[in-house]
């Protein structure tokens, strides 16, 4: 039997909150189905709880995933892998390092569920390499009346694009195939640079290597940027994580000198000196992550490659001009095109970026004043990250976007997966 409970479910930051009628885990597929079809709606899906935007949030059901993981079995000459939605990246790097298969590339968490990580649209970084969908060969849903359906690349093509970024509302996601590679080893290395000189030399650096991301420091004029490629070397041992007491730093410098920018700037140099350069060698799942112990919450837009610079050249000013509070570094990344219907990379090299707001504070007066510059150089938002688009404007960005919504009519008819939430973002009508 399921593990069902009446309570409250909250997202990882604490920032969206919700008081379903049912919580509960299903077991197996006939359980999911049977919950689909009985439970009160609407049902919406738990993964890890790491979306920043109210996709869980339901006044009737949510459904955790968390009974459903683990392998399910893999094919070696093809590095394939068939895994539960249920599986958590943490976990998922080891079993496929233990078949030897290993993810093309992953963003700095690894708690979230995978099934959560494509619906969501969840990337690493890398002008050649694509968002976690892009691996996806296989797809098991049930859809809103409890029916089990398999789709594949083969025979499925444009299914598999409609529904390889789902937002919880294309059916749920039972079981995935993804396809790997063959178990690799990286170099990575961590340097500082100024922010001008990356903004200028943007397109160049972040194509040099197979993967670079850079993180801006606030109030700072410096960025750590992060390039990561394949190597052969033996490995070497990994440097100390010190995010976390960074993050400790910039916060006792924000809350003891926010209204004196200079001595803030020059004390945030003084710590940004005595940070050791990186180089070291690694398996790939020993290079992706890191732990995120501080919370926040969180915005990321997806902008054409070539506007990435003159939007966080915008986003910087904005910041230290008006908000000084914000202390958490700046994420730039780049992700190659795609061709699923609601991918935020559909058609386009990418770049993306992310702000970040202490969880402990209200961010949403910060991501208002950042949301127009991004609009305007064309950014499509992260799904599972902050944002105030609704249909009328997704519409514009998409130019599948009707498709995707026929799919969504055939496989949930009587709107089982739609929230108030939801039927705002699709222009669904109560």
């Amino acid at each position: 039997m399921s593990n069902a409970t009446t309570q409250t479910w909250s997202n990882w930051s604490g920032h969206v909150r919700a008081e379903p009628q049912l919580i509960a885990s299903p077991a197996d597929a006939d359980e999911l189905s049977d919950l689909v079809r009985t439970a009160p709606g609407p049902v919406r899906v738990a993964g890890a709880g790491h979306s920043f935007t109210p996709l869980v949030k339901s006044e009737g059901t949510i459904l955790s995933m968390e009974r459903f993981e683990g392998l399910v079995s893999h094919d070696s000459e093809r590095h394939q892998a068939r895994v539960r939605a249920g599986t958590r990246l943490g976990p998922l790097m080891h079993i496929l390092q233990g078949i030897g298969q290993g993810l093309p590339n992953m963003g700095d968490i690894d708690r979230q569920a995978i099934g959560g990580a494509l619906g969501t649209a969840t990337h690493g970084s890398g002008p050649t390499l694509g968002a976690y969908h892009t691996q996806l060969e296989t797809v098991q849903i049930v859809d809103g009346q409890g029916r089990l359906h398999d789709f594949n690349r083969a025979g499925d093509l444009d299914m598999v694009h409609a529904m390889g970024v789902a937002l919880g509302a294309f059916g749920i996601l039972t079981e995935v195939t993804m396809n790997n590679v063959p178990t690799y080893r990286l170099r990575r290395r961590k340097s500082v640079l100024p922010i001008a000189d990356m903004l200028r030399d943007f397109e160049t650096m972040m194509a040099a290597h197979r993967s670079a991301e850079f993180y801006y420091i606030p109030f700072s004029g410096y960025a750590q940027f992060i390039a990561s490629d394949l190597s052969d070397a033996a490995t070497t041992t990994r440097p100390t994580e010190d995010d976390e007491a960074g993050l400790a730093t910039l916060r006792r410098l924000r809350t003891a000198l926010a209204w004196l920018p200079s001595l803030r700037r020059r004390l945030i140099l003084g710590a940004i000196a005595k940070l050791p350069a990186e180089d070291y060698v690694q398996d790939w799942l020993n290079v992706y992550a890191s732990d995120r112990q501080t919370k926040f919450n969180e915005m990321e837009y997806h902008l054409p490659f070539e506007e990435g610079p003159k939007a966080l050249a915008e986003i910087i000013e904005l910041t230290e001009k008006r908000f000084a509070e914000v202390y958490f570094p700046m994420e730039v990344r780049t992700v190659a095109l795609d061709e699923f219907w609601l991918s935020p990379f559909y058609n386009r090299l990418t770049c993306s970026i992310a702000i970040h707001h202490d969880a402990a504070s209200d961010p949403r007066r910060f991501m208002r004043a950042a949301e127009p510059i991004f609009r305007r150089y064309g950014g499509r938002p992260h799904w599972g990250k902050m944002h105030s688009l609704k249909a009328a404007d997704l519409k514009k960005l998409y130019p599948r976007w009707d498709d995707a919504m026929a799919v969504r009519r055939d496989i949930d008819p009587e709107n089982r997966f739609v929230s108030p939430y939801m039927a705002g973002l699709f222009g669904i009508e109560p």
